[in-house]
């Protein structure tokens, strides 16, 4: 979608935006909470509010949550960042029914394009943020506790993701970042605060979409900019993009416990003297609700957005999905479950031949005792 000539002129002036930015930085923290959460048990626990879908006029009403997550407004949190200073946002925190959960932060800010920058470069390294955002959801989490199945919230895992929101308007257009401004465009999405070389702000940009001459979406892995003023909607569908890249990572890092348990099994067994005790039903059953709960997260994650209706939400999704990885993460799942299947099927299948050969050697004994114990008898 990018003209790549168009980018490599800019590259001859790789100018910041000049005057002060004014803008909102949109803050997503995805956590998991456990496998499932009851969302009317979670609504009587705590007051709480459905969370539509908003739509432009565009929006077809087939585009909605289902079913639609719980939000839950939180006090303001405060912040002390570099070039913003000590900050108070607006918090809430979204809920949805296979666990997991988002927080979303918003930051106005009036910074030069150097300051944006340097707080771009910080946010690489966003250790305070989590925690601070950890800190501020353990209430809230803990009175939900009775309507999460099998509640468990890992300190090592979570997703991160920034969306630098500045209103369309001159002399900040998108046809002058992207021609004039391109190389601090691709450090401000990639948070990085050195110059990144030509091929590198090419990749940073490749992906962007504009509906309108005004309007512009660049997504990258870590950071998205976003010019647009009604933009709700594409703001929830990348909030919600992040949740499902923290769940395929959730899933994913399961599997490389179960796949490190199944290699130990077969480590055990060349070494044990009698393998055919071993039972592997237990593991082929943990397997099988982990290939269960993998299913079911592709679906209902999926489900969510294949009603979009909206081609320019689609087009996001897809953008977003692209940068993410996604199609990469569910591929390497379904290999795991695959492999897993495989290595306990074959200790299964090398437990009941070692069980046969036994049993035949029993009978085999057996049969000797018997013609023994005839002759003696004689």
């Amino acid at each position: 979608m990018t003209n790549t000539g168009s980018l490599s002129a800019a590259f001859e002036s790789p100018a910041c935006p000049e005057g002060i930015l004014s803008g909102i930085l949109h803050v997503f923290v995805a956590f998991d909470w456990g496998d499932e959460v009851d969302l009317e048990r979670a609504r009587q626990l705590v007051p709480a509010l459905v969370q539509p879908l908003p739509r432009r006029k565009r929006t077809p009403s087939s585009f909605e949550y289902r079913p639609p997550p719980l939000r839950f407004p939180l006090p303001p949190l405060e912040f002390t960042w570099p070039e913003l200073q000590t900050v108070r946002s607006p918090a809430e925190l979204t809920v949805f029914d296979f666990g997991a959960v988002s927080l979303a932060l918003e930051l106005s800010f009036q910074l030069p394009a150097t300051g944006l920058s340097r707080l771009a470069e910080w946010l690489a390294t966003p250790a305070s943020l989590i925690e601070t955002a950890r800190i501020a959801l353990v209430p809230l989490y803990q009175k939900l506790l009775p309507a999460i199945q099998d509640p468990l919230w890992r300190d090592n895992l979570s997703e991160e993701y920034f969306v630098f929101h500045l209103p369309p308007r001159e002399p900040l257009s998108a046809s002058q970042l992207l021609e004039e401004n391109c190389d601090w465009l691709a450090r401000l999405l990639r948070l990085e605060g050195g110059n990144l070389s030509d091929e590198e702000v090419v990749e940073a940009l490749r992906l962007h979409l504009r509906y309108s001459p005004d309007d512009l979406f660049i997504p990258d892995w870590a950071a998205a900019v976003l010019l647009d003023r009604d933009c709700e909607e594409t703001l929830q569908t990348i909030e919600f993009t992040n949740l499902q890249l923290l769940e395929f990572r959730n899933i994913d890092n399961r599997l490389d416990d179960s796949l490190k348990a199944a290699y130990g099994l077969i480590h055990k067994l060349t070494r044990s003297l009698l393998p055919f005790w071993r039972s592997h039903g237990r593991d082929m059953r943990a397997v099988g609700e982990l290939k269960a709960e993998a299913n079911d997260l592709f679906e209902r994650t999926g489900n969510v957005l294949k009603l979009v209706g909206d081609q320019y939400l689609a087009r996001v999704y897809r953008q977003l999905a692209t940068r993410f990885h996604l199609t990469d993460w569910e591929q390497s799942i379904q290999r795991k479950l695959e492999v897993i299947e495989g290595i306990y099927q074959v200790l299964s299948d090398q437990t009941a031949t070692y069980r046969g050969e036994v049993l035949e050697i029993v009978v085999v004994i057996l049969i000797v005792l018997e013609v023994l114990l005839a002759l003696f008898h004689r």
